[in-house]
């Protein structure tokens, strides 16, 4: 399958320069009031998470807040689901994204970092991982036929320890063959879920030719520019949404945004209608994408102006409170994350279960799950 080429000579330009002007002065306004905010690092965490969720929306796909943080704090309550190990992927990519410098992600070391993390973790399971043959492990174990029962315990115990070294050897094979770049990988795919004729690399080189034309641009149109054209190409096969996450990885680098925060891209993309974003015509898609990205900046503001006064509501709960009393730290922590159970709540703050279900009682947090079992508080 060949791509077409992203053809940059006719862009919308005329259309598109208020709607980018508002974006870049809404996201420079939410940049400086998360710099200076006492929530702003709760404020981030939150978005990270909000992101995730959004993105996987966009693609078609539903995931739980409440699921996506358990399983990021590793307290599942139930088998993780093939949406779910994909809005961890999305969400651990933004927090690496966050945490390296600003164009990182844009470099070769960086594209080439992201797309091997970018490889759906449910399907990299599914598609890398070597089946075990259990009948031959059985075997193994019961000391390898029918001379088993011939074999004293010192052979038993060799049939177990052979077993062991049979699942070490298929779990290293694995490795290694998720360690292959990806169209290496894709040969020894399913060819049921993998086209191997989607050359990857090509797509890739021609995304980037594009960016390269687009120096000279303004970064607010650089970056719709480059989410359209990356759509429009259609990079990687299984992974549409590391070119949201790569635009705006070109608004960070232009310090649009500054380290204060990541754009939420997908954020605000969820509040613009499907039939606008995919739509025949590129200027109505570059209007919805820039859309998106002032929606994103107008929900960051609305977020993080609850914060504060969630915030101050809780502290206003700690006066006459002992020193000792764990309120503050709970605080903190609530602040950091949509949801909290109670073994979150045990694991960071250092209290029995007992206990953190007392604090949170005396927070005022509200339980968000509904259930008797597994729930979970927050703010929202």
């Amino acid at each position: 399958m060949i791509s077409m080429p992203y053809d940059l000579s006719k862009l919308p330009i005329s259309s598109l320069l208020r709607p980018i002007s508002d974006a870049g002065i809404a996201l420079a306004r939410l940049d400086e009031r998360i710099a200076r905010s006492p929530v702003g690092a709760g404020w981030i965490e939150r978005m990270h998470f909000a992101d995730a969720c959004a993105s996987l929306w966009i693609d078609g796909e539903l995931v739980h807040l409440e699921d996506l943080v358990l399983h990021d704090a590793g307290a599942d309550i139930r088998a993780p689901t093939h949406e779910l190990t994909i809005a961890r992927d999305v969400l651990r990519t933004r927090r690496r994204i966050a945490s390296q410098a600003p164009g990182w992600a844009l470099s070769a070391d960086g594209l080439r970092s992201l797309r091997g993390q970018a490889w759906p973790a449910a399907s990299r399971g599914a598609d890398t991982a070597v089946a075990i043959d259990a009948g031959e492990l059985d075997g193994r174990a019961n000391g390898g036929g029918e001379g088993a029962d011939s074999d004293d315990g010192a052979s038993l115990l060799d049939a177990e320890f052979a077993a062991i070294d049979a699942v070490l050897a298929h779990s290293d094979a694995a490795i290694e063959q998720a360690k292959t770049p990806g169209p290496a990988r894709a040969r020894e795919k399913d060819p049921l879920v993998y086209d191997f004729d989607w050359d990857e690399d090509e797509r890739l080189g021609e995304w980037r030719a594009v960016l390269r034309e687009l120096d000279r641009f303004p970064p607010v149109l650089q970056a719709i520019v480059a989410l359209d054209a990356w759509n429009s190409l259609e990079v990687l096969q299984h992974a549409p949404w590391l070119g949201r996450l790569l635009a705006t990885s070109i608004l960070h680098q232009a310090g649009v945004t500054t380290g204060a925060h990541l754009a939420t891209l997908n954020h605000g993309l969820k509040s613009i209608p499907v039939d606008l974003r995919r739509h025949r015509d590129r200027e109505t898609r570059m209007l919805a994408i820039v859309a998106g990205i002032i929606a994103a900046a107008e929900l960051g503001l609305k977020e993080h102006d609850r914060l504060v006064l969630a915030r101050l509501s809780m502290e206003r709960r700690l006066i006459g409170r002992r020193q000792t009393s764990k309120l503050p730290e709970l605080i903190d922590l609530v602040m950091s994350r949509p949801l909290l159970s109670a073994g979150m709540i045990v694991k960071a703050v250092g209290v029995t279960p007992q206990a953190a279900i007392r604090i949170v009682g005396e927070l005022g947090l509200r339980e968000m799950t509904g259930r008797g079992r597994f729930r979970a508080w927050g703010i929202l």
